[in-house]
């Protein structure tokens, strides 16, 4: 089942379950889901690469929101973002642990040929792409510096 039909199921199930935090969370998906669609062009499907794209921003923002209340002692607006993104993280694919991750980034490390810190551009351009929704951005940025630079 499409990302798009299986959000439209929960929200359905989140209606009868009377659940408003969820109900919020899956609503902001959805028209998250629909304004790229929109964007696209009219009538196409989005594909699944995209589809995580869109949720792995949403993401993102959820986490920078959180970080932003808490710092200004806010944490029922905090709590209330931390909920969303659980049910967020909930349609993303497992992340890497730590250990995954850098195992990970050394194999392509050494399929890329990369020996330094010069050769960043290659690994980040792979790793990106492959581990959209596995990982963030900046862990492996900061992951792949220092496996390059030691």
């Amino acid at each position: 089942m499409s990302l798009s039909k299986n959000i439209v199921e929960e929200i359905k199930n989140a209606m009868r379950a009377k659940d408003k935090v969820r109900l919020e969370a899956l609503r902001g998906i959805k028209s998250a889901l629909m304004l790229a669609q929109t964007e696209k062009s009219a009538g196409s499907e989005l594909s699944d690469e995209e589809e995580l794209k869109i949720l792995t921003r949403l993401q993102k923002q959820r986490k920078d929101s959180i970080q932003i209340y808490e710092e200004q002692d806010r944490s029922d607006l905090a709590e209330e973002e931390k909920a969303q993104l659980a049910v967020i993280e909930g349609f993303l694919p497992k992340a890497l642990t730590e250990t995954e991750l850098t195992e990970y980034l050394k194999n392509l490390i050494a399929q890329v040929g990369a020996s330094g810190p010069q050769d960043m551009g290659k690994v980040m351009g792979r790793a990106s792409k492959e581990l959209t929704g596995k990982a963030d951005g900046k862990t492996i940025s900061a992951k792949v510096k220092e496996l390059l630079s030691a």
